[in-house]
């Protein structure tokens, strides 16, 4: 809702509309190689319409239709509450270690994290190569694509294990973050 209540700001101020953004996205991304963070917004819009509507997007382009080489079309892997915990565990300590890092290089630039404008360009960059590097993580080192870890959290959330280890990971990450000087929103 945020992001469509600035959606005509944001056009009037490009003097751009809907379809030259579009249009110009695809472009784009038809040499995705040559703009990554095109490449990589894209593919987090993606995967945040996926994760709401539950229809599988990531990869799609207008030219190339279904692009699996994100691993949407990979066969799903089934994870136990157990390996959850393994994975989830994983997942928040690179996702911390990274904001934190990048915090540490934004108060190291002289960037004062409580600005509300630094504030929101470090939650931008933070969020998506944070997310970025725990996803690798987990690809890497567990052979998990982020599809399967959100199905296994939606599966067994409700097994109190699980629910615990997951909100200890959320308050040792905030914990770690206000330690890095990153207030919170």
């Amino acid at each position: 809702r945020a992001l469509v209540a600035c959606q005509a700001q944001v056009y009037e101020e490009n003097d751009v509309d809907a379809d030259c953004l579009e249009e110009a996205t695809w472009e784009f991304m038809e040499e995705a190689d040559k703009y990554p963070k095109v490449k990589r917004a894209v593919e987090r819009f993606q995967k945040l319409y996926e994760s709401i509507s539950g229809e599988n997007v990531v990869g799609w382009t207008p030219s190339k239709g279904t692009n699996n080489s994100s691993g949407g079309g990979a066969a799903k892997k089934e994870l136990s509450a157990e390996e959850l915990i393994k994975a989830a565990t994983l997942y928040f300590e690179t996702l911390t270690e990274k904001m934190v890092d990048i915090a540490k290089e934004y108060v190291a630039a002289g960037k004062d994290l409580k600005d509300p404008k630094v504030s929101q360009q470090y939650q931008m960059e933070a969020s998506s190569d944070a997310n970025d590097a725990a996803e690798e993580k987990l690809k890497s080192e567990m052979d998990i694509v982020m599809s399967d870890f959100r199905a296994a959290v939606d599966k067994h959330s409700r097994v109190p294990a699980v629910g615990q280890t997951l909100g200890m990971l959320q308050i040792k990450q905030q914990q770690e973050l206000m330690a890095a000087g990153v207030p919170m929103m």
